[in-house]
């Protein structure tokens, strides 16, 4: 394998042109301010660096140390029947801690090829799932006193869905994924030598290859080897694209987006007056389209049931907006800006389709 370097030229590149569009922005918009950037630019950017390098790192010791199996073995059974594997079950596991960081794991495995780009794709959707519970506290106390009943089956609908489109994922894998292949055991003569002289260790189960496990100082030497690079290379993508979306999301541009789509939407299922309060709401911030929801409700302009699909259509026309606010530079730059859109806008739109389906059924139903 071509030993991969820090491409200094693109990483000098990206940072001339982050500069050359935070002045221009100054100089244009005055919204812009030095402590501004700092604070909601230079901060979450630092932060998000933070946990891509804990991901490249423990997926570099979690593969040198021989630890993937332990790791991985809370969903080993879900990723067994997959025929996904250890590899994506310990990103899974990774995913309950840190998104980035699990992201930034199975790029590390796919680089090393230990997994398949469908692999990579099935483990990244499926890991929406410890998603979902590593957001949950920090949204349900504040939901929940708002809207009241209304709010508990939101939760229970984007649950389910959730669920629904996790166990869809693993059912793809275990019908289309080749099992892998395991590798045949050589002959180990007694003194622990192959037939060709070297020393070789028992292979372990499973099928996966062995490896001598390092001493501390080898494991060290590997890490500052590889993961400088890995860190680099995506920084060089992480600062710029990260950059411009922070100053679109400054001056509006996103806000507008859900904004237009909203005006769009018309609906008899409710007074398109208070549904166009939550959505624009929605579009605004996440809290105040719970806020609006729950005082309508309590004013007896919309009731449960409307409620819930008000919430439910919020969620479906500014929740992909966010993410490509908030997860676009995360997944253009942990893997390419092509692969990175490519799992962005694929993976929300199975959580919108999911969404609908379940949403369709509460609405059938109840």
């Amino acid at each position: 394998m071509k030993k991969k370097q820090i491409n200094y030229k693109k990483l000098y590149l990206s940072v001339l042109f982050t500069l050359i569009i935070l002045g221009a922005s100054t100089l244009y918009f005055d919204t812009l301010s030095l402590a501004s950037s700092i604070k909601k630019l230079g901060l979450p950017l630092v932060r998000l660096m933070g946990f891509i390098t804990i991901g490249l790192l423990a997926g570099q010791v979690i593969e040198a140390m021989g630890w993937t199996r332990q790791v991985a073995v809370l969903a080993r059974p879900l990723f067994r029947y997959s025929k996904m594997g250890n590899h994506c079950s310990a990103a899974f596991t990774m995913a309950f801690i840190s998104g980035a960081a699990a992201n930034a794991m199975l790029l590390e495995f796919y680089e090393e090829k230990k997994i398949s780009k469908l692999q990579l794709f099935l483990a990244n959707y499926i890991n929406q799932f410890p998603a979902f519970f590593l957001h949950l506290p920090t949204t349900i106390f504040i939901v929940l006193p708002l809207t009241g009943i209304a709010g508990g089956f939101y939760f229970l609908i984007t649950f389910l869905a959730t669920l629904v489109r996790t166990l869809c994922f693993l059912g793809f894998g275990h019908f289309f994924l080749k099992n892998p292949k395991k590798l045949k055991p050589e002959k180990i003569n007694p003194k622990g030598f192959d037939s060709h002289g070297q020393n070789k260790a028992t292979p372990f189960k499973d099928g996966i290859n062995p490896v001598k496990k390092p001493d501390g100082p080898a494991l060290l030497k590997s890490i500052q080897k590889r993961l400088p690079v890995r860190i680099a290379n995506i920084f060089t993508w992480v600062l710029p694209i990260y950059t411009l979306v922070y100053i679109l999301n400054v001056n509006g541009f996103f806000d507008y987006l859900n904004q237009t789509l909203s005006s769009y939407v018309t609906i008899s299922l409710m007074p398109v007056e208070s549904l166009s309060i939550v959505i624009l709401s929605f579009a605004a911030e996440f809290t105040s389209g719970f806020a609006a929801a729950g005082a309508l409700m309590n004013a007896g302009v919309l009731s449960v049931k409307q409620t819930v699909i008000a919430l439910l259509l919020g969620n479906v026309l500014a929740f992909p907006i966010r993410a490509l606010r908030h997860q676009l530079p995360r997944y253009m730059g942990i893997f390419s800006p092509k692969m990175g859109l490519q799992l962005l806008l694929s993976g929300q739109f199975f959580r919108v389709l999911s969404i609908i389906f379940i949403g369709t059924l509460y609405y059938l139903a109840v």
